[in-house]
């Protein structure tokens, strides 16, 4: 990729200041933005994604030490951890996304070697586009290329999933690591979280992606986001299924009125939305702008009433989306709770969009949104 001289003049200027050289490798990951398939990954489903230009960088220098030494820009904070420590960092939690990837790493059997690096994201945090996951993948292709050796990025995905699951705790799916480190430039992805195969799923002329930023925050290990998935996982047992990606609509309806109220409502979203994950990458192919509208609120409402993700924020984004000149079609992204949000806009009505919407939302609930298109890139690797 062609790496923004600004921001690389920033990155190399820190790094600089703080370790005496310039970076030896630059390396990159994106984040995500999930067009269909809320919470479908960890119930080994389908999941149709969108790699976004919004990426973490890393600029690194091998420093001859079993030592990492990271400064975020974004931060504007310092940590560093051994590699032959495991204990997770008390005081500064962000750099345990890098530390659980090494460890993970660890555990394959893989050597690695310390470094000094700068780490800047593009990527908002803690807003539902995978902010941890491009700093996981990133960090992974780092310790890749000082170490000499390479993994496939599948592989690096699996890796970069237990690194947050086990070592961070929070036990999510796929989705967001898998995306990061597969990406392709131009199309979006459609995702099997059973079997991690994918292929590209193109969007039709006129159609644009548009992310919303509600500028609430939201926390997945604190959140009910564990709870959703062990209510999942309920109602896959009770069902006799392995996942609930096994249960056909049919199956369910036989026997949803056995499950308890609040685990067949999680089901019956779960098996809602992976159907529509089908649904809407036909529509936005095809350019059926009808479909994309009735998807996207089917999985909205749903989001709501089902799975119980949405937030004060969320509703009131989704006021202002639906109300703008432009839009086809908006739902959640992410986990919900919060966040950020996406909406399908026609393409000569970006700016009119955007505008409308920070108006509406500001108005509702006193705060700047952040809206901007984003376009599909390319997985982790080096700039």
């Amino acid at each position: 990729m062609t790496p923004d001289p600004h921001r690389r003049d920033l990155i190399t200027r820190a790094f600089l200041s703080r370790f005496g050289a310039a970076p030896d490798i630059w390396c990159r990951a994106p984040g995500r933005v999930d067009l269909m398939g809320s919470h479908t990954d960890y119930n080994l489903g389908a999941v149709l994604t969108l790699p976004i230009g919004r990426d973490t960088w890393i600029a690194a220098r091998p420093n001859n030490s079993r030592t990492v030494n990271l400064h975020s820009l974004n931060l504007g904070i310092d940590a560093a951890f051994s590699l032959d420590a495991s204990d997770k960092c008390a005081d500064q939690p962000w750099i345990d996304y890098v530390h659980g990837v090494a460890a993970a790493l660890q555990e394959e059997g893989l050597p690695l070697v310390g470094f000094d690096g700068v780490v800047h994201s593009s990527v908002p945090l803690s807003s539902g586009l995978s902010s941890s996951a491009a700093l996981e993948c990133a960090a992974a292709t780092v310790f890749e290329k000082l170490g000499g050796w390479s993994l496939a990025p599948v592989r690096k995905a699996q890796i970069c999933q237990r690194a947050e699951n086990r070592f961070v705790g929070v036990n999510c799916g796929i989705l967001d690591q898998f995306t990061s480190c597969m990406g392709q430039l131009g199309c979006a992805l459609l995702l099997d979280c059973r079997d991690l195969t994918s292929h590209a799923v193109a969007i039709a002329a006129g159609i644009r992606v548009v992310i919303c930023d509600t500028k609430s925050k939201r926390e997945l290990a604190g959140s009910e986001y564990g709870e959703r998935r062990a209510e999942c996982e309920i109602g896959a047992k009770l069902l006799g299924a392995g996942s609930l990606r096994e249960v056909s609509p049919a199956a369910f309806q036989a026997r949803e009125a056995a499950l308890p109220p609040s685990v067949a409502k999680r089901c019956r979203f779960i098996i809602e939305e992976h159907a529509r994950v089908y649904g809407l990458a036909a529509a936005l192919t095809s350019g059926e702008r009808s479909a994309i509208s009735e998807l996207t609120a089917a999985s909205f409402d749903g989001a709501c009433h089902l799975y119980q993700i949405a937030a004060p924020a969320m509703h009131a984004m989704m006021a202002a989306m639906l109300a703008a000149p432009g839009v086809i079609g908006a739902r959640q992204a992410g986990a919900g709770f919060g966040g950020c949000m996406v909406a399908f806009v026609d393409e000569g009505q970006i700016e009119p969009f955007a505008a409308a919407v920070r108006a509406h939302y500001f108005a509702a609930t006193g705060t700047q949104p952040e809206i901007y298109p984003v376009t599909a890139a390319a997985g982790a690797g080096l700039i």
